[in-house]
């Protein structure tokens, strides 16, 4: 039986999930080598919120990130891609996804984790063929979440389309931390008797069963887990890396990790963590386990979302009131795994449902478009009473929402032509046109600059 491969996530998700991404490249510089000199299967690095934290708080070019940690590593490289929406907010025209995953491989990227919110596989076909193309190893990601319409079949059916499309591996995403130790075993073993490439397992610690699902999900044959060096691992953050290497030495799992190693790299984060913890950036509160998110099926992040809108409203009594309307609004919405940017969708309706004393009453336009079909195909089809009533004369889209985008590449160039130093420029613009033109401004003024010796990585040019 092969070993158990670890990706370590603290260069991205595990700051991502605890200081909101505000963890700084020079942070990361000085232990690059010796995390490389681990053994992990990849290094998940780049990404997510990174690329947008970079530019809005950080003062750093995302690019010239992703090129310093790449000029000091050997191990893969990996990223979370938000499929046609990238790493943003919105669908893109395909013209986009493909330059942007282009740039991203020819910058050091390696392996794309691509996921989209709905589980629609149309809105992850661009990047996996544009990822295929440059020569990267494309992950399609199945989210998990838990709903009546959602069963093994479901999850197997996704994953059986991402391979027909690609997908060279298979990653199972709890972003909630809702799966379950002999819920894993089932899903892996399920999946695993239906495709023929490898499978990864993304959790988090929110619920507090995060290391006990790995375990049996690897006993059912899982090949890859997530885990964080433990100063930043546990809590919203993933299960620990050096526990899990402990608990699996000298097994037919040993992941042939030395925990010595481990040992020193932890040391050097426990600094970084109490910096953060001082700073107020990371809050004791997202370092414990949070059994609603057990109970509601909803994640940590979402449940202090809906408080704060309720303390905005003076209504934090209808907080019960709220996570009883989440499940209903979900079920109106087709059940959409609960991920950026559905959680966010749902919660705001549900909150404005319980405020305004009447259901949909008031519609943000991110609801409308999601039952309008703009984000994709939802999980199960939107009853006709809620959509009638929340589009009125207005007809759904069923096509895939990118098929009404026209190319846009040529248009932002233009757009952005007198802040453009590198090609990546365009994208950053692309994606964050506003952040990034702030940022921009801060370059031209010499408060920022590129670094020249940082550029080995942009040969790989062709036209989209």
């Amino acid at each position: 039986m092969p070993k158990v491969g670890i990706t370590e996530t603290v260069l991205r998700d595990a700051h991502q999930s605890l200081i909101a991404t505000r963890m700084k490249i020079d942070d990361m510089l000085p232990i690059l080598e010796k995390l490389d000199s681990v053994g992990y299967h990849s290094l998940e690095a780049w990404g997510g919120a990174t690329f947008d934290a970079c530019l809005r708080f950080l003062d750093e070019d995302p690019w010239e990130r992703l090129r310093k940690i790449r000029s000091k590593t050997k191990t893969k490289l990996q990223m979370l891609l938000r499929g046609q929406n990238i790493l943003a907010y919105k669908n893109f025209a395909d013209d986009v996804v493909e330059y942007f995953v282009q740039k991203s491989i020819a910058n050091g990227i390696d392996i794309l984790r691509i996921f989209d919110a709905l589980n629609d596989a149309r809105n992850i076909e661009t990047a996996i063929k544009a990822c295929k193309k440059e020569g990267g190893h494309a992950q399609g990601t199945v989210c998990y979440t838990i709903s009546p319409v959602h069963n093994l079949q479901h999850f197997v059916n996704d994953a059986k389309q991402l391979v027909e499309m690609g997908s060279d591996s298979i990653c199972i995403k709890d972003m909630a931390g809702l799966l379950t130790p002999y819920a894993a075993f089932e899903l892996v073993k399920a999946i695993k008797e239906n495709v023929k490439v490898p499978v990864q397992l993304h959790t988090h610690y929110t619920s507090g069963v995060g290391s006990m699902t790995y375990l049996k999900a690897i006993e059912a044959g899982v090949d890859v887990v997530d885990c964080a060096i433990s100063p930043m691992a546990l809590g919203t953050s993933q299960p620990a890396t050096e526990p899990l290497v402990a608990t699996l030495k000298n097994t037919p799992f040993d992941t042939g990790l030395d925990l010595g190693l481990l040992s020193e790299i932890a040391e050097y984060f426990r600094p970084i963590k109490d910096k953060y913890l001082e700073s107020g950036l990371l809050d004791v509160k997202v370092m414990g386990v949070d059994v609603n998110a057990l109970i509601y099926q909803v994640p940590g992040g979402m449940l202090s979302n809906l408080v704060s809108q309720l303390k905005q409203s003076n209504a934090v009594d209808k907080y019960e009131e709220v996570l009883k309307e989440v499940p209903r609004v979900r079920e109106d919405f087709g059940y959409p795994p609960l991920v950026t940017p559905t959680s966010q969708i749902v919660g705001t309706q549900a909150v404005l449902n319980v405020l305004m004393g009447e259901r949909y009453k008031m519609v943000p336009k991110e609801s409308k478009a999601l039952v309008k079909g703009e984000y994709g195909k939802t999980p199960a089809p939107i009853p006709a009473e809620i959509t009638n009533k929340i589009l009125g004369d207005e007809e759904p889209i069923t096509c895939r929402p990118a098929d009404l985008l026209s190319p846009e590449l040529d248009g932002i160039r233009d757009q952005m032509k007198e802040y453009l130093e590198q090609e990546e420029d365009v994208l950053s613009y692309a994606l964050f046109p506003q952040v990034a033109e702030n940022f921009f401004k801060l370059r031209q003024a010499g408060k920022y600059g590129i670094d020249s010796n940082m550029v080995d990585y942009k040969d790989k040019v062709h036209p989209v």
